[in-house]
């Protein structure tokens, strides 16, 4: 393997790293929301990062965060570390360019990708759009590398393939040898 192909799974890994920091953030997100009023916590927030509270763009997330009922937030904070758990999984396994994490990534990140195309057509963001395309080139090119590139314990078998074969020639070297030898004593 070489350093393009290391740096490109770093590059995939160091995405699924963010994807987790994301992700355990909004988990600790959530979880902190669910025994509080969340509408005062938001506007607290607001306030403390200096954002304009007039904003309507703004009113509408909150009022959309407030609609949400307190036993689904629990449970969106418990999702959002589940997935962190599985990216991380990835994003680890993917920086040590292991192949089982190539497949496991395949396997996870292409069976989300019908629900990210869902959402995607249902209400299209620039975010959403561009996530789902990242997706899809990690997807393919993890594809690609799976069929094209040997696996790394192939070389390995490849090489005891050899060495065996090897010692199968020189034992029926030796076995013709002693055969020879014996038939030239008993006069054969």
């Amino acid at each position: 393997m070489n350093n393009e192909d290391t740096g490109l799974l770093r590059l995939i890994a160091v995405f699924k790293l963010l994807k987790v920091a994301t992700l355990i953030a909004s988990g600790f997100i959530a979880l902190g929301l669910t025994h509080a009023d969340v509408g005062t916590v938001l506007e607290r927030w607001v306030l403390k990062m200096g954002l304009d509270p007039g904003s309507s763009l703004l009113n509408h997330a909150i009022q959309r965060i407030c609609e949400i009922p307190q036993d689904q937030v629990w449970e969106l904070g418990a999702v959002s570390f589940i997935y962190a758990a599985l990216f991380a999984t990835e994003g680890i396994g993917l920086w040590f360019a292991k192949r089982w994490a190539e497949w496991f990534t395949v396997i996870i990140t292409g069976s989300l990708i019908p629900f990210e195309a869902y959402e995607m057509f249902r209400r299209p963001t620039s975010l959403r759009v561009i996530v789902f395309a990242v997706n899809i080139a990690v997807v393919a090119y993890l594809i690609y590398r799976i069929i094209h590139e040997p696996r790394r314990g192939d070389r390995r078998s490849a090489s005891s393939n050899a060495s065996a074969s090897e010692v199968n020639a020189a034992s029926d070297s030796a076995q013709e040898c002693i055969s020879g030898s014996l038939r030239q004593r008993r006069g054969l």
